[in-house]
């Protein structure tokens, strides 16, 4: 791999200019006049009466995946535009113009979604065994399915307009407050402010002093804005609740259980064997608050070093050894990897103006991706810099599906990306030269489960709760903070001196308004590669093939059947992810052997 690398990124070889991009502008036109045309056709549509009249329906299928596409690559190229600088107003404008456009999309789609549900069933499942269409079997079967359970086509095309400016622009309007937070911090006798994403970082410092000092600061700041965030996050969540109040769903989980392909059986089971495993995870935070010589950890300790080694990484560092790592288990990632390096398609430098958070979004157009964090040589960054690179690999070896097939579900994307994580650990862990080495980084590999366990399933209990109080009129700023306290609590089981409760606030990913309950997919992620990562070891280098052949399937399978093909298990059973869950058991246990 050439280096030295650049930590910014290249959007110019995408849409040169910028958010002033002339290229862009005529794509997002080109774009809405050929999402007109659709829908003028979709209009004049006559249902097939037999299997030789859907020629015109193929055309169809046709033209709304190549606007999903573009659409996609819109959506990415705005992201990544308003994530770099906060303060681009036209970049903000220009992502109000996609979501107008997203609508006109999924009007298209209710009208196309509405002719999938009322095809007779002959011709339908005629249809679906034409070469052309039988790839995309799956995908349109659960359009007909969803179709049948949603509003008639006028009243879900009203509901998109009207999500524009009120759903979708409470969770343009979160962005805009967070752009103009800053966290005050004294710096060499100086008062600094950080950006949200600046100060986040600044929590993970060895130094108890200047992690306390940050942790109380960032909680004043989110508090003294908590009125406007508690606007923003019951106004969106009233939405989604009276939306779901008309198709007649009970359950506020209905919709991000069908996003994610996966049963409220295999949901419950997951959090059960969680659960019923903390005890030992508990034992790990008592021995860490031993060895940081305090009673009980803090909020802001749980990820603290409880170590060093002695240096950071450089962003050239962690590049190399990430590829090298990723080589051992799959010279097809790794490759992808000096490739996303090399054509500087991650967004890394470590500047004021920048969003909070680290993400990878897929450009389906260009086939390229881009990833953004804020680079500050720590463990978590090069963690996180690895994550990103297993979404970007997991989108590559999808690239020439069918659209359709290539919308795989949240809980599914976390799996290349928390397996990219844990090749890293493993590998680094195996290097180690000493305990003491060892265990900084059973710490740092530690931390994913503590993560994946406690905090996602403190945000999954604030959640559902949250909604349930919200079907009864809005929640006020004090009254989630201690919704936030007690299911912090509750997940962490009691285990810590001082928790978040403005967390809530503080969370973009309480405020995506795709994905509701943007949570528990992560904890599903995080165990399911664990499983495939397992018997990745065991098969050897004769799975690299077969791993590329179950994310080429995420798409296109519930998880329960991606899960029964690839691995043989059934996720509606504990066996699966007792043994996922037990897998990091074992890390805490060496942990506290070595530290005892």
């Amino acid at each position: 791999m050439k280096q030295p690398l650049q930590p910014t990124w290249d959007l110019d070889s995408i849409f040169a200019g910028g958010s002033g991009s002339a290229s862009f502008a005529s794509f997002l036109q080109t774009l809405q006049e050929d999402l007109s045309s659709l829908q003028q056709q979709f209009k004049e549509f006559q249902l097939p009466r037999n299997v030789e009249e859907t020629g015109k329906l193929n055309e169809l299928l046709d033209r709304i995946q190549s606007a999903m596409q573009r659409l996609r690559e819109a959506s990415a190229f705005t992201e990544c535009l308003t994530a770099e600088n906060q303060k681009d107003r036209q970049a903000v404008l220009l992502t109000g113009r996609v979501k107008s456009i997203n609508a006109q999309l999924l009007a298209a789609f209710t009208r196309f979604d509405e002719i999938l549900s009322k095809m007779d069933e002959q011709v339908w499942n005629a249809w679906l065994e034409t070469a052309e269409v039988k790839p995309l079997a799956f995908n349109l079967n659960e359009r007909r399915e969803q179709a049948r359970d949603k509003l008639p086509p006028e009243q879900e095309a009203l509901a998109g307009d009207l999500a524009v400016d009120g759903y979708h622009g409470w969770g343009e309007f979160y962005n805009t407050l967070v752009s103009r937070i800053r966290i005050p911090s004294t710096e060499d006798g100086k008062t600094v402010h950080w950006s949200a994403g600046q100060a986040s970082n600044k929590m993970h410092d060895p130094d108890p002093e200047v992690r306390s000092r940050i942790f109380k600061q960032w909680e004043q700041t989110w508090g003294e804005q908590a009125d406007l965030f508690a606007d923003t996050l019951n106004y969106m969540a009233g939405f989604r609740l009276k939306l779901y109040e008309h198709r007649g769903w009970d359950s506020v989980l209905k919709e991000s259980l069908e996003i994610n392909r996966m049963s409220e059986q295999t949901l419950q089971v997951m959090w059960d064997v969680i659960v019923r495993s903390k005890p030992v995870f508990v034992q790990y935070l008592q021995r860490k608050a031993k060895l940081l010589g305090k009673d009980k950890l803090s909020w802001e300790d749980v990820e603290a070093p409880v170590g060093s080694l002695h240096k950071k990484v450089s962003y050239d560092e962690a590049a190399q050894s990430i590829v090298e790592q990723f080589r051992k288990f799959s010279p097809k990632m790794a490759d992808f990897s000096v490739r996303a390096f090399e054509e500087r398609w991650i967004e890394a430098e470590d500047r004021p103006g920048k969003r909070p958070g680290g993400f990878c979004t897929s450009l389906p157009v260009s086939r390229q991706t881009r990833i953004f964090l804020t680079f500050a040589g720590t463990p978590s960054n090069v963690s996180t810099l690895a994550h990103e690179l297993g979404h970007g690999y997991h989108q590559l070896v999808m690239d020439d599906l069918p659209a359709l097939s290539q919308e795989y579900a949240m809980n599914v994307a976390e799996t290349a990306s928390t397996l990219a994580e844990a090749i890293m650990m493993d590998s680094t862990l195996k290097q180690a030269e000493s305990d003491e080495e060892r265990i900084v980084l059973l710490d740092e590999k530690i931390q994913n489960s503590i993560a994946f366990y406690m905090n996602i399933h403190a945000r999954f209990l604030f959640e559902t709760r949250f909604y349930e109080l919200r079907k009864q009129g809005l929640v006020g700023a004090d009254r989630l903070c201690e919704l936030m306290a007690e299911a912090q609590k509750e997940a962490y089981c009691d285990a810590l001196s001082e928790y978040h409760p403005h967390f809530w606030a503080s969370k973009l990913h309480f405020y995506i308004t795709d994905v509701p309950f943007y949570n528990f997919p992560y904890t599903f992620g995080y165990l399911f590669s664990a499983g495939i990562y397992a018997e990745a070891l065991r098969r050897g280098a004769g799975f690299e093939e077969q791993y590329i052949d179950l994310l080429r399937d995420t798409g296109r399978m519930t998880v329960e059947q991606l899960a029964q093909k690839h691995l043989g298990v059934d996720l509606t059973k504990p066996d699966f992810w007792q043994s996922a869950v037990d897998l990091t058991v074992n890390d805490v246990r060496e942990f506290l052997r070595i530290t005892e």
